[in-house]
């Protein structure tokens, strides 16, 4: 039948939780470096005047016979100036062989947790296996994400928190400590947050680096989330220097990741990039070699993990009969 399932927030909530999104991320990065994806880098319409961007993300994973399209927008103003998110999404699956759309989602939520899944997935492959303790600059709802993840393949025993706003970070750490019994601290300085930390999270829009290279300890494992438009840029570029770096796509990251300003000015070349994550899974790429190195996972954010997740959702969805179903063509 020509029907359409359509799925609203609430629903797709009910649907997944963080382990399932995250199996569905390690998925994807797995089919990707086996060179199993066609996936043109994220496209960007810029709106200056409204201090805005939209971004559309397509994707076929050609073995397993899925594909689908994001349109995400991302304008940090929303929230003080009109009580909406910074980050909204629609997610399109399609029918690779009629390209008939089976189904179209709110992305919002599904971008939100596949963003804090592939935190986790760095962490579970790049990090020390024994961390314990985790240092996150940012408190909005991607640090709420990365920590739920991260709490997935980590055991961790201290978190401390920096953000600029003192009542933000507060509130994050009391929300997270009362949910998951871990101790989380609220910090007064990004320098508090990281020094002696097993693993950082960077989770800003900061256009300079608010990390330093000599906060960061041997053995730290650093993901970089924040960066994922031109000109951002969270971490020193020094401490790229003499840290692995591991990137999720070499398009992206080099136009738009934490990469993207240290490459422009020449102070590293791609010869400098350690790899991809997803070769690192797929046991292509040694990843971490031992205990003192420094290792970053510079994280842009792909159409593949969103496609994958929310073929996840859509599945559920048909076995559970929910969504509602309308014809396009009628």
């Amino acid at each position: 039948m020509n029907e359409t399932i359509i799925l609203n927030q609430s629903e797709i909530k009910e649907l997944i939780e963080m382990k399932e999104v995250i199996d569905s991320v390690q998925t994807a990065y797995s089919e990707q470096a086996g060179e199993k994806v066609q996936m043109p880098p994220k496209e960007y319409l810029f709106f200056q005047k409204f201090s805005g961007d939209l971004r559309i993300m397509p994707c076929y994973l050609q073995n397993m016979e899925k594909a689908g399209v994001k349109c995400v927008n991302v304008h940090p103003n929303n929230p003080q100036k009109h009580a909406l998110p910074t980050v909204m999404g629609i997610i399109e699956l399609i029918d690779p062989a009629t390209g008939f759309p089976l189904a179209i989602m709110d992305g919002t939520w599904i971008t939100n947790m596949r963003t804090g899944a592939a935190g986790g997935v760095g962490t579970k492959f790049l990090a020390r296996k024994d961390s314990e303790t985790l240092g996150i600059v940012g408190a909005g709802k991607q640090a709420y994400a990365q920590l739920m993840a991260i709490n997935e393949v980590m055991d961790i025993e201290k978190v401390l928190v920096y953000c600029r706003t003192c009542s933000s970070r507060e509130n994050f750490a009391k929300k997270v400590s009362e949910k998951y019994g871990i101790s989380v601290k609220a910090v007064d300085s990004p320098q508090k947050a990281v020094e002696n930390m097993d693993v950082v999270v960077t989770v800003t829009p900061a256009n300079k680096p608010v990390i330093k290279s000599e906060w960061i300890s041997s053995g730290t494992h650093i993901n970089a989330m924040g960066a994922d438009a031109p000109g951002k840029q969270e971490i020193d570029s020094s401490l790229l220097l003499k840290s692995k770096i591991f990137i999720d796509c070499w398009e992206q990251a080099s136009h738009s990741g934490e990469i993207n300003i240290p490459l422009s000015d020449g102070i590293i070349q791609k010869k400098d990039i350690s790899g991809k994550l997803g070769d690192v899974i797929i046991g292509k790429n040694p990843g971490r070699t031992s205990n003192d190195e420094i290792t970053i996972f510079d994280s842009t954010g792909l159409a593949v993990q969103d496609i994958t997740t929310a073929w996840k959702v859509y599945e559920k969805a048909q076995n559970l009969k929910l969504g509602h179903k309308i014809n396009f063509l009628e």
